[in-house]
């Protein structure tokens, strides 16, 4: 099993998780060329994908499904409040859409997602842990504060998607609206780096081979505070803590 990241940040996101013939891509907030292009870097086609799985119904998550799902040939699914607010702006037609209960698990393939609800301003938002039945991968970006329920969910994963969308101090002291400031500082916001640190803090960490930061600000944090405040609760090296780039994505990571 392995996982990887096609771009991560408020630009655009897209991760892959593998396990045999199947590789499942949660979110796809690139557009179609982009993310050929993307998925290239990574040694795949667009044919390759065997699903389409959505967060929530945010642009920088959702831009390219619909026309990437068509393209590729593949499903799209998603929660009824992500999928009545795509459907509200694009088409569903000629693409095969697959409903997800914010509670339950779904089975692709060689892969089952648990999915489980999150704080965030969107419509009936989710993240997921993927399973090949013997390991566990845990993704969990767009989130404005942890709740008991998520770290179970997440408690002794052996590799984890984080996001550390902030620095406190940056962001306070940045050049940001009154009201943008307000809203990722809010409770439906996003994770600050002691956010994710005081997540990990509550979890089975004993298993954990990846621990990666991700949909980190450009302008509200770095990848060095990311790795200090992760690496401090982890007890390794900062830079043992991989980040996921918006540009960059992140290769492939193997869970053994």
């Amino acid at each position: 099993m392995r996982f990887a990241c096609l771009g991560s940040g408020s630009k655009g996101n897209a991760w892959l998780v593998e396990s045999g013939a199947t590789r499942v891509m949660l979110d796809c907030g690139f557009g179609v060329r982009d993310m050929s292009a993307r998925l290239a870097r990574l040694g795949l086609e667009m044919s390759d994908v065997t699903a389409v799985v959505l967060t929530h119904e945010h642009s920088d998550h959702v831009r390219g499904a619909l026309p990437f799902a068509r393209k590729a040939g593949c499903p799209v699914w998603a929660t009824h409040g992500c999928l009545a607010m795509i459907e509200a702006l694009d088409s569903i037609e000629r693409v095969d859409v697959r409903y997800i209960d914010s509670h339950a698990a779904i089975a692709i393939g060689d892969l089952q997602l648990q999915s489980f609800p999150v704080p965030h301003d969107a419509r009936e938002p989710v993240q997921f842990v993927a399973s090949d039945g013997a390991r566990r991968w845990g993704l969990l970006t767009d989130a404005g504060h942890v709740t008991e329920h998520m770290t179970a969910m997440l408690d002794g994963c052996d590799a984890l998607a984080v996001e550390c969308n902030h620095d406190l101090d940056k962001l306070r002291s940045g050049s940001y609206p009154a009201s943008l400031k307000a809203r990722i500082l809010g409770r439906y916001g996003h994770l600050d780096n002691g956010a994710a640190a005081g997540l990990l803090a509550g979890i089975g960490r004993d298993r954990l081979q990846h621990v990666v930061a991700a949909h980190l600000s450009e302008e509200n944090n770095t990848p060095a505070l990311a790795r200090e405040a992760l690496a401090a609760v982890l007890g390794c090296r900062p830079d043992w803590v991989g980040v996921a780039d918006q540009s960059a994505g992140l290769d492939w990571r193997e869970i053994l």
